[in-house]
Parts: structure tokens; sequence; C-alpha cells
């Protein structure tokens, strides 16, 4: 027994040995019960909280569950330096790697923050229905979490005694010349955030760019792809579609549809009052039309000629493709029973004797 007080009041680096037993006795169970709150009671907590509606406690059991190894080192550390005096030396290296330790802890539990936001945000674009590319929002929570970390070695590198002055023009200065031999590269990613935020097109709808027309496939960071109608794919970069003029046909509720036809001059007079009543009721037969206006409108050079205008109450091309040559079809009909002859280029010419 006399030994063991012996042992324990011996000094070193101006510790008891009793001190250092005690210290470490702590810095072991406060480390053990923090790893049993991590392993055992957060997770038990996490179980109940995935059977709540609400998801803010998900995000909270998610950053406590950040906060890993490192941190619960530390405060074990904490506690059992409450026991010994540590050297001048021990006490600053301490403070600068419990520095350290906290704002990685921190920039964890923020990128967590990002990392939920970001998710609701995807997940309501899906629910929201059609096919959705969520590229452009991975992008930017990297783009995020990569200035966070940046941020955090700053203030450590600061908090280390040096001036990041220098090294932040250096870095701004770096920064531009890479942006000056990557420029086209950027303008079209970010031409893809203003596709993805401000939404002229998405992936399914039908467009017309230009002489180009087709259906958005796939809207990336670079580019886009169409499947034009003629089958083959068409890529565009993304800062060439948002500086362009886009008609857009996903929108497009009902259709106006306008189209000419001309009758011989021969045609009576009470034929032709006819024929605007004949081609509405036409055009109204047509389950997918709403007749506009039927007008006799010019004296052509070779005919008499009447325009039609109609609505056709689906956005399907194939739809208006079908209605309008039932529509046609009905028109030569019923202009062969009346006796009515369509015009066609044709010249008459007298001769004087």
């Amino acid at each position: 027994m006399a030994d063991l007080n012996t042992f324990l009041q011996l000094s070193f680096a101006g510790n008891t040995m009793g001190a250092y037993i005690m210290a470490l006795l702590f810095f072991i169970g406060v480390y053990l019960l923090l790893q049993l709150f991590r392993k055992q009671i957060l997770n038990r907590v996490k179980i109940i909280a995935e059977k709540t509606k609400n998801d803010f406690d998900d995000l909270l059991i998610a950053i406590l569950q950040s906060v890993g190894s490192p941190f619960y080192l530390l405060l074990a550390t904490a506690a059992a330096l409450q026991f010994i005096q540590e050297p001048e030396f021990a006490r600053s290296v301490g403070y600068w790697i419990a520095f350290v330790v906290i704002v990685y802890s921190v920039i964890k539990a923020l990128s967590r923050v990002i990392d939920y936001f970001f998710e609701k945000i995807i997940k309501k674009r899906l629910e929201e229905g059609g096919t959705f590319d969520p590229s452009i929002i991975k992008l930017l929570k990297k783009v995020l979490k990569g200035i966070l970390w940046v941020v955090a070695l700053l203030l450590v590198v600061q908090n280390l005694g040096y001036d990041i002055t220098a090294l932040i023009a250096g870095l701004g200065i770096g920064g531009i010349a890479i942006a000056f031999a990557l420029q086209g590269i950027l303008s079209d990613i970010f031409a893809s955030f203003s596709i993805y935020f401000d939404k002229p097109f998405q992936t399914g709808d039908f467009i017309i760019v230009g002489d180009e027309m087709g259906t958005i496939k796939h809207i990336g960071l670079k580019s886009t792809r169409i499947q034009t109608l003629q089958g083959e794919e068409l890529v565009m970069s993304n800062k060439e579609l948002t500086e362009a003029r886009i008609h857009n046909y996903k929108t497009m509720e009902r259709r106006r549809i306008g189209f000419r036809f001309g009758v011989v001059y021969d045609t009576p007079t009470k034929k032709l009052r006819q024929i605007p009543e004949m081609v509405k009721d036409i055009v109204a037969a047509q389950e997918l039309a709403d007749v506009d206006r039927v007008h006799f409108t010019e004296f052509g050079d070779f005919s008499l000629n009447f325009q039609v205008m109609y609505y056709i109450n689906i956005p399907d091309y194939t739809a208006y493709m079908d209605t309008q040559q039932a529509i046609n079809l009905a028109i030569k009909e019923k202009f062969e029973q009346e006796g009515i002859e369509f015009a066609y280029p044709t010249q008459t010419l007298y001769v004087k004797k």
C-alpha cells in the first residue's frame, strides 16, 4: 500500500502520477459515454424520428451523427485536462487542435444542412411528375460545399498566425485566369443554372429553335440534347439556347389553325354564299375542332379565295394533322356533291376576230 501511495505521489512535468491516472480514467470514461450516446441513444432516437411526418427532426439527428470521433476525443481530452496542469507548449498545440476539430465539425454539420435542403428540392421536383435531371442541383450543392471548405481552410490558416490577404489575392488572380481559360465552359454551366431556375423548357418539351425542332431529351451542365423529328440527336450548347428565341409547344393548350382554298370564277354566287356555312359545319363536326371563322376573302388571279380559321383543342401534332386531313376530305367530298370546282392555275385566251 505504501508503494502504491509512493507511486501515486511521483511527480512528472508538474503533475503527480495520481493526477495522470485520474485524467486518463476521465478521458476513457467520457469518450465511452459519448460513443454510447452516439451508437445507442442516437440510433434509437433516429428510428423514432423516421416514423414521424416531420423531417426536421431527421435533420437534427443527422447533424448530431455527423459529429464524429474527433469531436468526442476533443471533449474527452478537455474533461481529462481538468485534473492536470499542461505545459504552455502543450496548451498552445491543444488550442490549435481544438480549433481545427471545431471548425471541421461545424462544416460537417453545415454540409448536412445543405444536403437536407437540396434533397428536399430534388424530392419536390420528382413529386411534380415528369422526367427530371438533378445534375444541375447536385453541381450547385457541390459548389456550396466547396465554398464552405475553402472558408474553413482560410479561417484555420488565419488563426495559425498567417496573413491570408496575399493568399486571397493570389486565389482571386488565379481564379480570374482560370475563368478566362474556361470562359466557354463556364458560360454554358451558368446558362444551365439559368435554364434550371427560369425553366424556359424542360425534359420532354417539344421546342423549335431557329430552323431546328424536336423534343428535349436531356439537359446537361454544358449542353442540351434534342431528339429531332427526323430521328437524329441534336446537341446544342446551353449558352446558345439561352440566347435564342425558343418556341415551346409543351404549355400550348390548343392550336390555332388557318388554311386557304380557292374555287373557280364560274362558281355561281348562290354557291359562294353557301360555302362558308358548308365549311363551318364540316369543321364543327370534328371532335377536337372549334370553328373560329370562314370568309370569302379575295378575288385571286385565277380563283375566288376563302380563308378558314379554327382551333384544335389538343397540342398533339399528330391529332392536328388527323383532324386537318378529315376536314380536307370532307370539303372535297361536299364540293363534289354540290358541283363546286376547286381552282387551279389556268389562263383563258380571248381571240378577237
